[in-house]
């Protein structure tokens, strides 16, 4: 007969016989054993349902021995990647059991007699245990740890009240006094569950007692309850009691099921029993739970319990410090383990409560400001966890002698390690902090075995054989030693890369600023004159670029060190990356450094030589100037010639200077310049006059001589100036002189021999200009030829540098995967490629310095600096160098070749004379 009454027992039918008392107990055990079946295989196959692609568990004692669908479940309820052995035979059984069995020890879940053996024999208690434990855990815990701290803090009161009211003719509980954070704040998950279905059932009034997950549900008015308060359009409590107890229970299982895609988990026959099996309807409501975290709040119920939540943390954090606090202080006059037991009791609890406050604080991290709430939240969490870490150190700091001595290592030793340095902008300040780390770890691990001796040789207990230390202290300090030292050495080349990572990028940040202040608008010549001393105190005292080229050398060794470590593989793209990115910017940063010399030194020589004209200029006008010496006379043609052409460029060089310098200057150099062709103009404008009253002048001669002249007084200049041995810097030299061996083929002497006026004059002009023509083309010839080699030269070196990134990502590549190249012919052929590149690359750049020595004895060719093409040559075949040494350091032999030499070239080859 179906009961009505969730309190009622079923009677036992007419004429049944008797059970012996032992045949009941394994008749229930049976029963209760294939009900947690059904309904475990239920939960676990909704689980595997979301898998892709999704699994299946048709019987639970056989499907899991193999393993695979025990580490399937593991994946969906981590949403971590499961490894596993492919294959049916014992092994594989074994080693996929052993690897999901691990996993869970490793997530701290206790498993009480859980053993691969058992479970490949389909042994029921021990796979009913071990899917309960996953189930508790992944499901369950998860669940109950997210309620409000508020009802933690009233569970135990409420569930204490439930309980003394439950129990007939015992006395009332004695009022008691503020029992400890451990036992006031511990709430199970059962009871955190049981309490969240209570606060359910009371939004809709419901007047059922809900004190356990077993009679409590057997009339189905529990399930029906919680249906109603998630959602009230689907159930009417009132019809429940003219229902029996299996039909309430299969309308709650249906709606359940139809209207909140709840998998049913149970059916009626299994609730509506004498004793209905606890675990089977705790997983089953667990999920009820589930719905109602899922369910959408709005705006401002979600603010509000944000904060709510934010204040409840808050305030038990708060209550937590308060309560460390005390005990400690009170811990503080007795022994060691009393102290220690202490605070590891505290710690054990503390950490099971801390859970629903963790996303919480991890909000904290995204929020781009923190609210009130949440400040005071961090506050809270920070002031506990520092006192906590107070504590770990004074018991550390306390160990009976000699162990102190260990205790302290640790302490420093662990500090070492645990800064990680953070990101800050001044690089300079960060590598030294980084060095300094570094040395005093090195400091510390000479002193390990000292202290490792000390924790071998440590009696535990004193001369009553009283245990000195508790033996998980005893534990805790091998574990951290351990930890420590194999900790220590990767740590180590972690600071040793930061250090010269921060090198790096401070010397690159000093040059650039370096750079912003050289290229910085021009000043006066005394200005110009510092700027260019402060380049060469940089430069060639301090040797900025070289102490650049060696950090970045330091930062290319550690890093390869740092990428083939294993342990240390995850952050190997990130460095590789990084390490690329400094070597393209500090070459450009070399080169930038390199021309900014070259565009200070032009400067200054231009403020040299427009001082010097526009002096040796005034002087000279201010000389012919005055009416006594006006008279044609006393100006020759010559003369005239040679100061046209020095005030052409004197005007030539102001216009440079103006285009260069800041607004000052430019201001101060318009003036002067304006001053001096007001002088010129009126000069010009006297000697014109008085020529032209001669009647066997021509106003047009002068003129075109003084053209003449200072075009033939540029070239020359031209051909004095140094030019770096590049293919942009040459080709921008042949435009020039092409240039001026166009215009100088535009002169037409015969018209000038043609005019009247000084035949020795013109003369002059004429051999000047074919001496200069010769020049001009002898410079083309060798500038041709020099540009040849060069062009091929940049050539070899840029496939030279795609040689090398490719030999670096074929070593990135090999690391990775572990592989060991051996006699691999393709690792043979890049090597052999490698070498043959840097023997070609060697031979083009001798050839191309025997070039220009050869062309730097003609003296009317330019002065030809090869300093930068030899710096981009050494670089180049360096890093190809280091390729190879890294490709040797996975197994790989290079092939023998001649060794690079340097020909005794000098930086810069200028002429003589």
């Amino acid at each position: 007969m179906a009961s009505v009454g969730c309190s009622e027992v079923a009677e036992e039918e007419p004429g049944s016989l008797p059970l012996d008392i032992d045949d009941v107990h394994l008749l229930l055990q049976v029963e209760q054993e294939q009900i947690q079946k059904r309904t475990f295989t239920n939960w676990i196959n909704a689980q595997l349902s979301k898998r892709q692609p999704p699994s299946v568990v048709l019987d639970l004692f056989t499907d899991l021995k193999d393993g695979v669908r025990l580490l399937d479940l593991l994946e969906v309820l981590t949403g971590q990647p499961m490894s596993r052995e492919k294959g049916r035979g014992v092994f594989q059984q074994r080693s996929n059991l052993e690897t999901a069995l691990k996993f869970l020890r490793r997530r701290s879940i206790k498993l009480v007699n859980i053993n691969v053996p058992d479970i490949i024999n389909g042994k029921p208690s021990i796979i009913l245990g071990l899917v309960w434990t996953i189930i508790l855990h992944f499901h369950i815990e998860e669940l109950a740890s997210t309620l409000a701290f508020s009802s933690r803090q009233s569970s135990m009161e409420s569930l204490a009240s439930l309980d003394s009211c439950s129990t007939i003719g015992s006395p009332p509980p004695k009022r008691s006094s503020p029992s400890p954070l451990h036992s006031r704040f511990k709430l199970s998950a059962k009871k955190a569950l049981l309490l969240w279905v209570r606060e359910q059932c009371a939004k809709n009034g419901c007047n059922i007692t809900v004190k356990d997950f077993k009679s409590s549900w057997r009339c189905g008015r529990a399930f029906l309850a919680i249906l109603c308060s998630l959602r009230p359009d689907l159930v009417d409590l009132q019809a429940t009691k003219n229902r029996t107890n299996r039909q309430n229970l299969e309308e709650a299982f249906r709606i359940a099921e139809q209207q909140l895609r709840i998998p049913r988990l149970l059916e009626p026959e299994y609730v509506d029993v004498r004793d209905p099996d606890e675990k089977s309807i705790m997983t089953y409501v667990a999920q009820f739970l589930q719905y109602s975290k899922d369910l959408p709040l709005s705006e401002e119920d979600l603010q509000g319990s944000l904060s709510q939540k934010t204040d409840e943390a808050t305030a038990w954090l708060l209550q937590a410090h308060r309560e460390l606090t005390a005990r400690w202080a009170a811990a503080e006059s007795g022994s060691y383990t009393e102290r220690h037991n202490v605070f590891q009791t505290f710690l054990v609890s503390f950490n099971e409560q801390r859970r629903p406050a963790m996303p919480l604080l991890s909000a904290l991290r995204r929020a781009p400001q923190l609210s009130d709430e949440q400040r005071r939240l961090k506050e809270a969490w920070d002031g506990i966890n520092e006192k906590l870490r107070g504590c770990k150190t004074a018991l550390d700091l306390s160990l009976p002698p000699p162990l102190d001595g260990v205790g302290s290592w640790l302490v420093r030793v662990e500090a070492v390690l645990a800064d990680g340095g953070g990101e800050t902008q001044d690089h300079a300040r960060a590598a030294g902090d980084a060095r300094e780390k570094l040395q005093l770890l090195k400091s510390l691990m000479e002193d390990m075995n000292a202290h490792l001796q000390t924790l071998h040789t440590f009696q535990k207990g004193d001369e009553h054989q009283v245990a000195q230390v508790p033996a998980d202290k005893m534990d805790e300090v091998k574990r951290r030693f351990t930890g420590a030292r194999v900790t220590a050495k990767y740590h180590g080349i972690k600071l040793e890369y930061q250090e010269w990572r921060h090198a790096v990028l401070a010397l690159l940040e000093e040059a650039n600023g370096k750079l912003r202040s050289w290229r910085a608008p021009y000043g006066s010549r005394e200005a110009m004159r510092l700027r260019l001393q402060d380049w060469q105190d940089s430069v060639d005292k301090q040797g900025l670029l070289s102490r650049l080229e060696a950090a970045m050398l330091k930062l290319r060794l550690i890093s390869g060190k740092y990428t083939s470590k294993s342990a240390l593989a995850a952050d190997s793209q990130h460095i590789d990356r990084f390490v690329k990115e400094a070597e393209r910017e500090g070459a450009a940063v070399r080169e930038a450094v390199e021309g900014a010399r070259a565009s200070l030194g032009r400067a200054l020589a231009a403020w040299d030589s427009f001082f010097e004209l526009s002096s040796s200029l005034q002087a000279w006008l201010a000389h012919c100037l005055p009416p006594s010496l006006v008279h044609t006379a006393q100006v020759t043609a010559d003369s005239l010639s040679e100061w046209s052409g020095r005030h052409a460029q004197l005007n030539e060089l102001g216009g440079f200077l103006i285009e260069v310098s800041d607004k000052e200057t430019c201001a101060g150099l318009a003036e002067e310049l304006c001053r001096v062709n007001r002088q010129w103009a009126d000069f010009e404008k006297r000697t014109r006059f008085a020529v032209v009253s001669q009647p066997t002048s021509d106003p047009g001669r002068l003129e075109k001589a003084l053209s003449v002249k200072g075009l033939l007084d540029d070239t020359s200049r031209l051909l004095q100036e140094q030019v770096e041995v590049s293919p942009s810097s040459l080709r921008t030299f042949r435009k020039r002189l092409e240039l001026k061996q166009k215009k100088m083929t535009e002169v037409d002497v015969d018209a000038l021999l043609r005019q009247e006026g000084s035949p020795e004059m013109v003369e002059g002009l004429q051999h000047a200009l074919t001496e200069v023509c010769g020049q001009l083309a002898e410079a083309m010839r060798g500038f041709e030829e020099l540009q040849q080699g060069v062009v091929g030269l940049e050539s070899g070196l840029a496939e030279l540098r795609h040689w090398d990134g490719q030999a670096r990502d074929v070593h990135s590549t090999l690391r990775t995967r572990g592989q060991h190249p051996g006699q691999d012919p393709a690792v043979q052929r890049l090597v052999s490629r490698g070498l043959e590149l840097q023997r070609q690359v060697v031979a083009k750049e001798q050839a191309l310095l025997a070039a220009v020595e050869t062309l730097q004895k003609n003296e009317s060719l330019p002065c030809l600096s090869v300093a930068g093409l030899q710096g981009r040559v050494r670089a180049a075949t360096a890093r190809a160098q280091e390729a190879l040494a890294l490709l040797s350091s996975l197994g790989q032999r290079e092939e023998p070749g001649p060794a690079r030499v340097q020909p005794p070239v000098p930086a810069e080859v200028k002429v003589q004379g």
